[in-house]
């Protein structure tokens, strides 16, 4: 062990989050950035390992969507069929340095942002929103949706590549020091960060010679889709926890993540090992006519946003997302947020809430902690329906299961040699 405790680890790694400095460079295929593409059907998903038989119907739902796309099968009889075949290899985003949001699901023309991370030299990538209603992350994979994603693809992606190339590349810092400023908490409520993107890119996108009507389109997108930031600070969180966790020591945990099956995390001091419990059903507030009997189980990758900070994490920030996610009003948002400091190891000091007297975001999630008090980390995320393509239901909060936390803590000490009992 390099460190002479755990608690000197942890701290280095903490150290490097504090330091991380996520930039966007571009948006590209996925194929021209993840390798993994080129070999044969390939499809990324959200979460931990898993198969397509112990898929939840959303997330099933999207890989056909995805194969619908990439036109392996003209219709969804066939892609279903195909993807029960076992010919389509699936792989985690988290294995190929990126993530996916709700189900994940990313195929190789889908256009994904790259978010390097200056610090460490590190890159990740995510899928852009594809904004509300039907949309292949809840599961819909029907001609809208497939329209959407083909002009995502043909119009949005190439726009927005364009428009980054003639200007700095955009300090995502900076951005979220401001929205944090003005009411996000980057996971439930990217509205400030969305408007602030759009006011950074309009000028270059308008200053393109291209055609009028899909710069217009583009900025009409931008303008209506709220959430839009989320994958950016999806990609960003990723960059700055993979460099972080090029320290694989401590108990730092470095990722969340849920399939709609298992809920998995990973520590610094395990590298790339997933520690898996059973998912739990969002706790929240419903849209009309819908209840938890409808809830699907919990999914995405966007809880490396509360692995980062923000989120849960940062309810305080965003006392309007409270009442949205069902968890009351304004000492509701500052309990949670204080209860976070409790298995968290610093505040950094990059991101001031000034609704919490600018103390910084809660960083640093020690899985000893959580096992040891007995609180559990608080995402803040979309409720969808268990069925297939019927979209977002409602928004809420879940908490991950403890047997994560107890395990990596159990294959840590095992690892540094200390005798354990057996589970």
């Amino acid at each position: 062990m390099a460190y002479k405790t755990i608690d000197e680890a942890n701290q280095a790694v903490v150290s490097k989050i504090i330091a991380g400095s996520p930039f966007l460079l571009d948006v590209v295929p996925a194929m021209d950035v993840i390798d993994e593409f080129k070999h044969g059907k390939v499809l990324l998903h959200a979460g931990p390992p898993i198969t397509y038989d112990h898929m939840i119907d959303p997330v099933q739902g999207a890989c056909i969507g995805a194969v619908l796309f990439e036109g392996w099968a003209d219709n969804e009889d066939d892609a279903r069929r195909l993807m029960e075949s076992g010919e389509v290899t699936l792989i985690p985003c988290h294995h190929v340095d990126a993530v996916g949001p709700m189900g994940g699901i990313t195929s190789a023309h889908m256009p994904v942002v790259i978010v390097e991370n200056r610090t460490d030299g590190n890159r990740a990538y995510c899928t852009m929103n594809e904004g509300i209603g039907a949309v292949l992350r809840f599961g819909a994979n029907g001609p809208e949706v497939i329209n959407r994603l083909r002009w995502m693809r043909d119009v949005l992606g190439p726009t927005l590549s364009k428009a980054l190339q003639i200007r700095e590349p955009l300090n995502i810092n900076v951005l979220i020091a401001k929205a944090v400023a003005m009411g996000d908490e980057f996971h439930q409520r990217n509205i400030a960060a969305s408007l602030a993107f759009l006011k950074e890119m309009a000028p270059s996108i308008v200053s393109l010679d291209i055609d009028q009507q899909e710069k217009q389109d583009v900025i009409q997108f931008l303008a209506d889709t709220d959430q839009f930031f989320l994958n950016i600070m999806m990609a960003s969180a990723k960059a700055v926890m993979d460099g972080a966790r090029q320290i694989q020591e401590g108990t730092i945990v470095t990722a969340m993540c849920r399939n709609g099956y298992e809920f998995g995390i990973r520590i610094a001091g395990m590298g790339d090992e997933w520690f898996t419990g059973p998912v739990n059903t969002p706790k929240g507030l419903y849209f009309s006519g819908f209840s938890e009997d409808d809830a699907s189980p919990d999914m995405g990758d966007s809880a490396i946003t509360e692995t980062f900070g923000v989120g849960g994490f940062a309810m305080i920030a965003a006392p309007a997302v409270t009442r949205f996610v069902g968890t009351g009003g304004f000492f509701d948002a500052l309990h949670t947020s204080e209860d976070m400091t409790e298995i968290t190891t610093a505040a950094n000091p990059n991101f001031p809430i000034p609704t919490w007297d600018f103390r910084g975001i809660s960083i640093g999630i020690d899985a000893r902690k959580v096992v040891e008090t007995g609180i559990l980390p608080v995402i803040n995320t979309g409720i969808a329906n268990k069925k297939a393509g019927l979209g977002q239901i409602g928004a809420g909060t879940v908490n991950p299961p403890m047997a994560c936390f107890e395990k990596a803590v159990l294959a840590y000490a095992k690892k540094l040699g200390f005798a354990t009992q057996p589970a």
